[in-house]
């Protein structure tokens, strides 16, 4: 190599090392950028998880909270009737009292305006039940020999000495009833018991 040619390339060299040297530091920096931006970009990551975790929240409480409201509301609207119900149940065990003070063959014998009167207080009666269907109220009418519940029924006396078995209903004083699922008013029943008064499952309560 010429000695002139020499002195061409070492100031080319010198430019290309200064140049190195230059580009070393923008490097390090953007790197250094880099690094510093990425936990800013992961906190926000975390933030906005946080975020769309307490919106899912607050939109399922919000859900939960017009459920809970539907509920009451339609809870509200069924039961509202229960305290003028109540007081209707009376007008029902009154017409059906009514029907049974006549017996089958004094209302056979009777005149023919007897047997009409009857046959209202029948129709009235049925009229009545038929309203209370429509609103959600059922009648509890337990049959001879049934098992006494005592979350249905509510025995008045007991009747030694039957053919039913012991803690069964025998008869039924006044049905009971239902409005949607909660009692209205519990069946008032007699309930057999052995001679000695022994109760199968436990004492039944007689306690008016």
């Amino acid at each position: 190599m010429t000695e002139e040619k020499k002195k061409t390339e070492a100031p080319e060299e010198a430019e290309n090392l200064a140049e190195s040297l230059a580009e070393e530091p923008a490097a390090q920096g953007e790197a250094e950028d880099a690094a510093a931006a990425g936990p800013d970009i992961a906190a926000l990551e975390a933030e906005n998880a946080d975020l769309k975790d307490r919106l899912l929240r607050a939109a399922a409480e919000m859900e939960n909270t017009r459920k809970r409201a539907e509920r009451k509301a339609a809870d509200d609207a069924r039961y509202a009737v229960s305290s003028f119900a109540r007081d209707m149940l009376e007008v029902s065990d009154n017409l059906r009292r009514a029907v049974a003070t006549l017996k089958p063959e004094e209302r056979e014998a009777a005149a023919d305006g007897v047997k009409a009167m009857a046959e209202g207080v029948e129709m009235t009666e049925r009229q009545l039940l038929a309203t209370f269907e429509r609103h959600g109220i059922k009648e509890i009418t337990p049959k001879p020999g049934e098992r006494f519940d005592p979350n249905l029924h509510e025995a008045m006396f007991e009747v030694p000495g039957t053919e039913h078995p012991t803690g069964s209903v025998v008869h039924v004083l006044e049905a009971g009833y239902m409005i949607g699922d909660r009692l209205l008013r519990a069946a008032r029943v007699g309930v057999a018991k052995n001679e000695d008064g022994a109760q199968n499952g436990g004492k039944v309560d007689t306690t008016a």
